[in-house]
């Protein structure tokens, strides 16, 4: 019995042109500003949930933070090393440094001495790197959480926070809790349970783009 044979899109191009114009037929993109509705339109992709939309969090001036900061050279600093391998280097307009400090030997310890999470205890390793950065989590509520208390607490202040920690233990809180700040520093999330590392790798990818468009005009 010969092995069934299936008829598929291979060439590369045509599936990445199809697949944003499926994301912009499907998905309503009309209470964004042009910036936001590419950003929009890249974390729709990356999740393939049209339906997020609706529900995205953009606070005032946030692309254009984020975009400025990936243009002076500002660092891009994640939670998880998933979403700093989902960062796309060649879009980074000016090589941007991507941090991520969850593999740092001296975590572990740090950790228990804090009597938290990995994730929270690298926060306090980002505080030199911390500010003017553009700051992606998509993994965990706790380090976003914990970046959060570090800022109010007069910490040093990102230009931007792509806030998309995912799950069903402080994940919805913790959006909830950067959605109160209203604004100080500026940041992107989406309400909820929803969100994880290719969604905040492809709202840093979607940054860059919009940066480096700017940057040719």
């Amino acid at each position: 019995m010969s092995a069934p044979v299936f008829s598929y899109e291979k060439d590369p191009d045509a599936i990445y042109r199809q697949s944003f114009e499926i994301v912009r037929a499907e998905t309503d993109l009309t209470r964004f500003d042009p910036a936001e509705a590419e950003v929009a339109v890249r974390l729709v992709h990356a999740s393939g949930m049209p339906e997020i939309a609706p529900d995205l969090i953009f606070s005032e001036g946030a692309v254009a933070a984020g975009g400025a900061a990936l243009a002076l050279g500002a660092p891009v600093i994640c939670d998880a090393a998933m979403v700093a391998h989902g960062i796309t280097p060649r879009l980074l307009p000016t090589q941007n440094e991507v941090v991520c400090l969850i593999r740092d030997p001296h975590l572990r310890a740090l950790a228990k001495e804090e009597a938290t999470t990995l994730s929270a205890a690298q926060v306090g390793l980002w505080r030199e790197k911390l500010d003017g950065a553009v700051i992606a989590i998509g993994n965990a509520p706790t380090a976003l959480f914990r970046l959060i208390e570090l800022i109010l607490d007069g910490g040093p202040r990102p230009a931007v926070i792509l806030g998309f920690p995912v799950g069903f233990v402080g994940a919805a809180e913790s959006k909830a809790a950067l959605a109160g700040t209203g604004g100080l520093p500026p940041f992107l999330t989406l309400p909820g349970r929803r969100g994880g590392s290719a969604m905040a790798s492809a709202a840093v990818n979607a940054l860059a783009i919009l940066a480096g468009k700017d940057a040719a005009t």
